[in-house]
């Protein structure tokens, strides 16, 4: 049954993915006095686009052409790394904070070497962007784990799922901290408001956008998949890590069905909170970023000084 969690787990993410890209559309077309399209548009999307011809630069290198494979399988190995609906796996070597966060950093380099790459101006300014953002987003979301990882006495994803799904209420104040902290970090690190519009085409406005323009087809496919996955990664990373409740640690097919709806619970809150704040606000200026994800930074910060 151990297997069958760790396969749910390989599999969970890339396949629930597009579908909550879909709700936030679908929400945010309802704000706006519109039907929508469906919610299982972005599988479509995706489909259309893996059977579409590519068109790559003479200029290329083989930076371009790998960085959609790499990312991809990034994100396929974070979701199989972190919490989603089990905590069994508490020997991961790879759900260690830290390791996640360099493989999400190291998915963002390549991406901004892959907008550069061909030398368009598009992909010079949207990866000069991408980089500043997120150099400037990797203390808070460094610290926001931290402090949970001061709590837990570990740095173990799994490990500090167990260990905060036994505290009261009232150790919730520095957790609540981080998790503000930590949905600055997510809105940034996956593109949508009020760091980007993740729908946008403007010159003024554009960041993750830019740097994929010159994709095209499979390639543009798997990059659009691995957002959509990051954006999950996220969602249940801050769904699962300061709320870990409803997390199985049984292997019978009950727990996993009850801990299966109760995961995809949360993520629709999540999910409807970003589609609602989307609605709500425009996109800040550039160079407002820094003071917003200073906040972040700071948030966490007295996070750690409460704990400590």
């Amino acid at each position: 049954m151990a297997i069958i969690i760790w396969i749910i787990q390989l599999i969970l993410v890339p396949i629930l993915s597009p579908l909550f890209l879909g709700v936030i559309r679908k929400i945010k077309a309802h704000f706006q006095n519109r039907v929508g399209a469906s919610i299982f548009k972005p599988y479509r999307d995706l489909w259309k686009l893996f059977h579409k011809d590519e068109v790559i630069s003479e200029d290329a290198s083989w930076i371009f052409r790998f960085t959609p494979y790499l990312i991809f399988t990034i994100t396929i190995v974070l979701g199989a790394s972190i919490p989603l609906f089990s905590n069994l796996f508490s020997n991961n070597l790879l759900s260690d904070f830290l390791t996640v966060v360099y493989l999400v950093a190291l998915s963002t380099f390549f991406l901004a070497l892959a907008g550069i790459d061909v030398g368009s101006a598009f992909g010079g300014f949207g990866s000069s962007r991408e980089m500043t953002l997120a150099a400037l987003t990797e203390g808070g979301f460094i610290f926001s784990l931290l402090a949970l990882s001061f709590l837990a006495h570990s740095t173990n994803l799994f490990s500090i799922t167990k260990t905060i799904s036994n505290f009261s209420l009232f150790d919730f104040m520095p957790i609540i901290l981080v998790f503000i902290s930590f949905m600055i970090v997510m809105l940034c690190e996956t593109a949508h408001f009020p760091f980007d519009n993740p729908a946008t085409h403007l010159e003024l406005t554009m960041v993750h956008e830019a740097m994929i323009l010159e994709y095209s087809g499979k390639r543009l496919a798997l990059i659009e998949w691995a957002a959509a996955n990051k954006f999950l990664i996220f969602l249940s990373l801050g769904a699962n890590m300061f709320f870990p409740w409803g997390l199985t640690a049984q292997a019978d097919i009950w727990s996993i069905v009850l801990a299966l709806v109760v995961f995809s619970v949360k993520i629709l809150i999540l999910t409807t909170f970003v589609a609602i704040l989307e609605s709500s606000i425009a996109k800040f200026r550039f160079f407002r970023l820094p003071d917003l994800l200073f906040t972040a930074f700071v948030l966490s910060a007295m996070a750690i000084l409460l704990i400590l």
